[in-house]
């Protein structure tokens, strides 16, 4: 098969949701494919709303593989919702309070930088997604309705009001049927959006009459922004008039998903294909949540660990559920260093299934092996290396290190020494109580040192260790755990002979003996 073919039939979940949007687009003789995301920026914004970008991107790269059709990506922000609760990680609490019920761009900024609190957190998700290069295009709820965006479509939901309602209300109890209405009123005194009882609609002069909190009954046009659509009928709003035929969304919104797309269907458009993803778990089990800041903030996973890592992390089977916590963004790192550099041996049917095409959309760069985290944190520990000018003195004496493999590198010392000082540092307890018998294996490996020069290959120094533990008959994983424990104060560690020849056969020895000495 040739590359195109290869397209057609992988098994890369990205290229399965690729070929169900192609059909669609054929099916609908579409001209242009839209991509979508939504953002709810109550509070700041979070990792898994960069996951949705991110995935959604992966999959408009596969589609690209297999049609010429134009694409774009609409990242939407629903910034017109009330503000229903105050987020637990801002300051200025108390003044927030005074804003609750009103659209998130007429909240106070709680960090005094915007005009508005959705205006921030709106601002903080295109400053990260512009960081990753995305291309997108990003619109504001509330600008769309206030400028007549979608005064058409509004007045399409009006004129079919009863049959949006025979949808919505076998989900909802009895109370809430009869004060139901897809249209949320803004009040023109206190500016909130009222979850207010709608008396009667008027399709011709395409108005609302409702009650609002003072037990007055008013009347108003419900297009140019003076009022917003119910979540579920925004959603199918958005789908309408942006014509999207494609959206991820959360394992939690499966029914409102089926929801809005009967009411699509109802103004005159296919909803768009859907993927249902599961939901991040914070290191507890508990689902991560904007609002208490619990997991992994976007901040965060920057200064912990470089962005290619995260989009690894994003690409791994999307529909099963992953912990996300801080304490396991080395092994990640790991991983993708690991899959980067075995990437250029796999056949071209398995690239395609590998999160490294779709991190670096198909160019990906060669690298032919590559220093990871997790020994760059130990080099951290024995060289007490407080930037990276010091840990690149031992890595360019271990071996020549150029091109994007040093750029990914260069990356992550920083990273790493963050990482060190925030969470390894304080955890470090050295074995000290050595037996006789691990006294004399561990002075037994240091005098073998001795015999290498600066220049010894890792598997030597790593075979004359085990060899060492053999016939001294220990138990071999004890016995390079012992040398762990030892030395870096960790129960687990790096390839010794790695680790050795990289931190310097001169430097080992000295640090082994500073080690018996401390004893």
């Amino acid at each position: 098969m040739n590359e195109a073919d290869f397209y057609k039939v992988s098994n890369s979940w990205c290229f399965v949701e690729a070929r169900k949007i192609l059909d669609k687009a054929k099916l609908e003789n579409k001209k242009e494919v839209i991509f979508e995301t939504g953002y709810g920026p109550s509070g700041l914004p979070h990792i898994g709303t960069f996951g949705q970008v991110a995935r959604t991107s992966m999959v408009m790269f596969a589609f690209s593989k297999l049609s010429d059709l134009p694409c774009k990506l609409v990242v939407f922000s629903d910034d017109m919702d009330g503000f229903r609760k105050v987020p637990s990680n801002v300051p200025n609490q108390e003044k927030l309070m005074e804003d609750i019920g009103k659209p998130l761009t007429e909240v106070l900024d709680p960090f005094g930088k915007f005009n508005s609190f959705g205006e921030h957190n709106n601002n903080r998700l295109k400053e990260f997604l512009d960081n990753f290069n995305f291309q997108y295009e990003f619109y504001s709820s509330t600008t769309m309705y206030k400028s007549g965006f979608f005064n058409d479509s509004l007045i399409k939901v009006l004129e079919n009001y009863e049959a949006i309602l025979k949808v919505i209300f076998p989900t909802l109890g009895d109370i809430r049927q009869a004060t139901y209405s897809p249209f949320l009123p803004v009040c023109p005194k206190s500016g909130k959006v009222l979850q207010a009882e709608v008396i009667s609609i008027d399709k011709v002069k395409q108005t609302i009459t409702y009650i609002n909190d003072d037990n007055e009954t008013v009347e108003t046009e419900v297009i140019n922004g003076k009022c917003k659509l119910q979540g579920k009928v925004d959603w199918a709003m958005r789908w309408f008039t942006f014509g999207v035929d494609y959206e991820m969304s959360g394992k939690d919104l499966i029914d409102s998903v089926k929801l809005s797309s009967k009411i699509c269907k109802i103004l005159g458009k296919n909803p768009p294909i859907n993927l249902t993803y599961e939901l991040f778990l914070a290191g507890d089990g508990q689902k991560i949540s904007k609002s208490k800041g619990n997991g992994v903030s976007m901040e965060q996973w920057l200064k912990y660990a470089n962005k290619d890592s995260l989009a690894y992390f994003m690409f791994l089977k999307p529909q099963t559920a992953k912990r996300l916590y801080i304490e396991a963004i080395p092994k990640f790192v790991d991983d993708f260093l690991l899959s980067l550099q075995k990437y250029h041996d796999l056949s071209f049917d398995k690239k395609l299934e590998s999160p490294i095409y779709f991190i670096f959309n198909g160019d990906v760069p060669k690298v032919v092996e590559i220093i990871d985290y997790s020994l760059i944190l130990n080099l951290i520990a024995v060289s007490h290396a407080d930037n990276k000018n010091t840990l690149w003195a031992f890595l360019d004496r271990y071996k020549k290190i150029e091109g994007k493999e040093k750029e990914i590198i260069n990356s992550l010392l920083d990273n790493a020494i963050n990482y060190y000082k925030d969470f390894v540092e304080p955890t470090l307890i050295f074995y000290k109580n050595l037996t006789e018998k691990e006294k004399e294996a561990i002075i037994k490996v240091r005098d073998n040192l001795k015999n290498y020069d600066e220049n010894v290959n890792a598997n030597d120094v790593q075979n004359m260790i085990y060899e060492i533990g053999k016939s001294m008959e220990f138990d071999l994983k004890s016995f390079f755990g012992l040398f762990y424990k030892f030395l870096l104060g960790k129960e687990q560690g790096p390839r010794l002979g790695t680790f050795f020849a990289l931190y310097g056969i001169k430097n080992s020895v000295t640090l082994i003996d500073n080690k018996l000495l401390e004893k």
